[in-house]
Order: C-alpha cells, then sequence, then structure tokens
C-alpha cells in the first residue's frame, strides 16, 4: 500500500524556521515528481512547492520564493521543505504529494492539486506572530 507520511510540524515564532519531511512507502517515487500543498482554516488547498523527479528542476509559489526551499533524496524516498523567515499567514496544514505520470510537463501542470495521484495526510504548522 502506498503512503505518504509528513513529519516536522509545529508551532513556531514569527521568523522561525522549520524542516518539513515527506516519507513515502509502498513503492519508490524516484522516477516521479513531487509536492508541497498547504491549506489554512477557510480557504482553498494551495501549491506551495514542487520537484522534479532529478531534483534539479523546483518551482515556487510567489508567496514563498526565496524563503522555502524544496529538496529530496531519493535514496530515502523522502521529500523535505525547508522553512525559514516563517510570517503567521504561513500557518497551514501543509500536504506533499506524489505525482505518477512521466517527464514532459511545466510547471503550471505541477502546480495543479489534480495532477498528483497520492497525498500525505498533512502535518499542522502554526505560526505566531
Amino acid at each position: 500500500q502506498v503512503q505518504l507520511e509528513e513529519s516536522g510540524g509545529g508551532l513556531v515564532q514569527a521568523g522561525g524556521s522549520l524542516r518539513l519531511s515527506c516519507a513515502a512507502s509502498g513503492r519508490t517515487f524516484s522516477n516521479n515528481a513531487m509536492g508541497w500543498f498547504r491549506q489554512a482554516p477557510g480557504k482553498e488547498r494551495e501549491f506551495v512547492a514542487s520537484i522534479r523527479s532529478s531534483g534539479g528542476v523546483t518551482d515556487y509559489a510567489d508567496s514563498v520564493k526565496g524563503r522555502f526551499t524544496i529538496s529530496r533524496d531519493n535514496a530515502k524516498n523522502t521529500v523535505y521543505l525547508q522553512m525559514s523567515s516563517l510570517k503567521p499567514e504561513d500557518t497551514a496544514v501543509y500536504y506533499c504529494a506524489a505525482d505518477l505520470g512521466g517527464p514532459g510537463y511545466g510547471d503550471n501542470y505541477y502546480r495543479q492539486a489534480r495532477t498528483y495521484d497520492y497525498w500525505g495526510r498533512g502535518t499542522q504548522v502554526t505560526v505566531s506572530s
């Protein structure tokens, strides 16, 4: 059974940092793009970052660009989201997702939640002011 499990969330003060991890089990995703999304209370799920299978191509939402870094360790079947300079508006449940499709798509494709085939249950990130 394929599972994605996020960890690393918590409560942090504004300006602080957190590192989220997403560990995959049940199959390898080394040849697949992975993404991070978030959903704040009363809001729709939104794209945060994506990373292609090689790890060489990444994409970020404008709201997190320069503050967040997505990376992956294919040997560990794990994707990370390093979050720095956190703001209260970053408060949300963060989800990782995996796409089973092949390569050849542009950034906009991986910004769509419907692109992804597997999702984790999410981890709460709360940033206090």
